[in-house]
C-alpha cells in the first residue's frame, strides 16, 4: 500500500521540480505589479493584478475565469469542473491586493522589483498573499501529472479578492450575491502562515472581531474646576471607571453575557497547543513588552488563539497640552476592541456591551456608542474529515508530524463559513521571519514548493476520503 503514495510523492516532486523556474518567473511577473488597494492610485494596478490572474489561471487549464467588479476593487473567480457527479467542490480562498510598500520605508531593493537572495524570493505579496495564492496553479497540475487526470479530482474553484489589506469592505456582500456561483462543501484559506520552518502546522481556527467608540458628553463646554469640579460629572473620569470596570479581578472581561456561547478548548487541545515549542521569552521580545498578562487560568497560547478579550485602543479627553488647564473637560472618549471566539455572536456582544456601558455611566453624562462592522470567528473541528486531508497533504509534502495552531487575528474566512454554510480550512506555508506587511517581505522558496506539494496531495486525498464518508 505504501508504494502507490511513493510513487505519487516522487511524481509530484519531479513535476514541480521541472516546472519551477517557470512558475517562479510567472510569479515574479505578477509581484511586478503594484497592487495596493489601500491607495486610491493604484487601483489601475489593482485591477491590471486581476486581469493578469484571470489570464494565468485560464493558462492553467481553468475553463472559467472571471474579473468580479465590487463597489471597490475587482476579485478573480475560476471554476474547474472534475466530470465526477460524486465529487465535492472546494473553494479556495486568498487575495491578489498587496500593503503599500516604498523603497524609503526601509526596503533594502525595490518592493516590486523581485529579488531571490539565497533561497528567498523579497517582494511585497511574495508571502502575502500572492505567493500563497500561486502555488495552487502549479499544484493542480501537479495533481494533474500525478494521477493521470484531465480534470481535478474535486469540483475545484478560486475566490481571490482584491481589497483584504483595507479591511475587504465589499467582500461580504461579494460573496452574498454570488453565493450560488460559490456554493462548496469546503473553504480552504491560504492566506495563513506555519509555526516554523521546522514546526509545520495547520491553523483550525481564526478569532472574530467587534469593535466600538464611545464618545462622553458632560458640560455643554470646558468649565473651570475650581468653581464647578467635585459637583458636576466627568466625562474623563466616568471613562476612566468605564475602563478600570471593563476587567474583573481575574483579567476576565466584566461585561455580563459576554461569555455566553463560547465553545471552550477541549483537554486534548490544550495537550497539542503545549506540543508546540512556545518561547515565551523570545514571544515577549518579539511583542516588545515586558510581561505577560491575561486571563487567569490560560496559557499565553490560549489566551491569543482561544479565548476572548476586550482591549482598550485607546482613550482621551480633556487638555493635552504644556503645562497646567485646571477644567472639567466638556467630553472624553473611548476605542474598545473585542476579540471573540467559536461559539460568540457578534450581534450579542454588541448588546451587552451596549447594555454595560449605559448601565455604568452615572447620571448627567450622556454618551454615544458606534460599532464598526463585525467579523465572526470560525473553527474547524479536529476531527472533521476534510482537515484530516490537508494534515495528510503537508504530512506527504513535509514527510513529518503536522502540529495545530490557532490566529489569534481576524479576517474574511468566517464571512465564507457565515454565507456558504461550509467548513472552512487553512493551508498556508508562510512563517513569522517573512516579514507580513513589513519592509523585506519574502517567502522561503522551498516552503512555497511545500504549498505546490501540498496542494497537489490535497485534491485527490479530499475526493477519496468525501467519498468514504458515511
Amino acid at each position: 500500500m505504501s508504494k502507490p503514495v511513493d510513487n505519487a510523492v516522487s511524481t509530484v516532486r519531479a513535476y514541480i521540480e521541472d516546472h519551477r523556474e517557470a512558475f517562479l518567473d510567472d510569479l515574479a511577473a505578477w509581484l511586478r505589479i503594484p497592487s495596493v488597494s489601500a491607495q486610491p492610485d493604484h487601483a489601475p494596478d489593482v485591477r491590471r493584478s486581476a486581469d493578469w490572474l484571470a489570464a494565468k489561471l485560464a493558462e492553467t487549464g481553468f475553463p472559467t475565469t472571471e474579473v468580479w467588479p465590487t463597489a471597490g476593487a475587482p476579485a478573480v473567480f475560476a471554476e474547474w469542473p472534475s466530470g465526477d457527479p460524486e465529487a465535492p467542490t472546494v473553494l479556495v480562498y486568498g487575495h491578489h491586493d498587496v500593503q503599500p510598500a516604498a523603497r524609503e520605508d526601509g526596503w533594502d531593493t525595490d518592493p516590486f522589483e523581485p529579488v531571490v537572495v539565497g533561497n528567498r524570493l523579497h517582494a511585497r505579496g511574495a508571502a502575502d498573499d500572492k505567493g500563497q495564492v500561486f502555488f495552487h496553479t502549479l499544484g493542480v497540475r501537479a495533481h494533474l501529472a500525478a494521477t493521470g487526470r484531465t480534470a481535478p479530482a474535486v469540483n475545484l474553484k478560486l475566490l481571490v479578492e482584491g481589497e483584504e489589506e483595507s479591511g475587504s469592505p465589499h467582500f461580504r456582500k461579494l460573496i452574498e450575491d454570488r453565493k450560488e456561483r460559490l456554493t462548496a462543501d469546503a473553504v480552504i484559506v491560504s492566506d495563513t502562515g506555519m509555526w516554523s520552518e521546522d514546526t509545520p502546522t495547520v491553523c483550525t481556527g481564526m478569532r472574530g472581531l467587534a469593535d466600538c467608540e464611545i464618545e462622553l458628553y458632560g458640560p455643554d463646554q470646558d468649565i473651570h474646576s475650581g468653581s464647578f469640579g467635585g459637583a458636576v460629572p466627568n466625562p474623563a473620569t466616568a471613562a476612566a471607571r468605564l475602563v478600570a470596570a471593563l476587567h474583573d479581578e481575574h483579567a476576565r472581561v466584566a461585561v455580563p453575557g459576554f461569555y455566553d456561547g463560547i465553545v471552550e478548548l477541549t483537554d486534548r487541545e490544550r495537550e497539542l497547543f503545549a506540543e508546540l515549542p512556545f518561547d515565551e521569552e523570545q514571544w515577549l521580545r518579539t511583542a516588545k513588552s515586558h510581561a505577560t498578562f491575561g486571563e487567569a487560568g490560560h496559557t499565553t497560547l490560549e489566551r491569543i488563539w482561544a479565548r476572548p478579550t476586550a482591549e482598550v485602543n485607546g482613550i482621551g479627553g480633556g487638555y493635552q497640552g504644556p503645562g497646567g488647564k485646571t477644567i472639567v473637560p466638556s467630553s472624553a472618549m473611548l476605542k474598545l476592541s473585542f476579540r471573540l471566539v467559536a461559539g460568540q455572536d457578534p450581534d450579542h456582544v454588541e448588546k451587552a456591551v451596549t447594555a454595560w456601558v449605559a448601565d455604568q455611566l452615572p447620571a448627567g453624562i450622556r454618551h454615544e456608542i458606534t460599532f464598526g462592522a463585525a467579523t465572526r470567528p470560525c473553527l474547524t473541528p479536529l476531527d472533521h474529515p476534510a482537515l484530516q486531508s490537508v494534515v495528510r497533504a503537508m504530512g506527504k509534502a513535509f514527510e513529518q508530524k503536522i502540529r495545530f495552531t490557532r490566529e489569534g487575528g481576524s479576517g474574511p474566512a468566517a464571512d465564507l463559513q457565515d454565507v456558504l454554510d461550509a467548513p472552512v480550512l487553512f493551508l498556508g506555508i508562510s512563517v513569522p521571519s517573512d516579514g507580513w506587511h513589513a519592509p523585506n517581505e519574502k517567502v522561503e522558496l522551498d516552503l512555497l514548493m511545500k504549498g505546490v506539494e501540498t496542494a497537489a496531495h490535497l485534491w485527490g486525498d479530499l475526493a477519496e476520503s468525501w467519498a468514504e464518508a458515511p
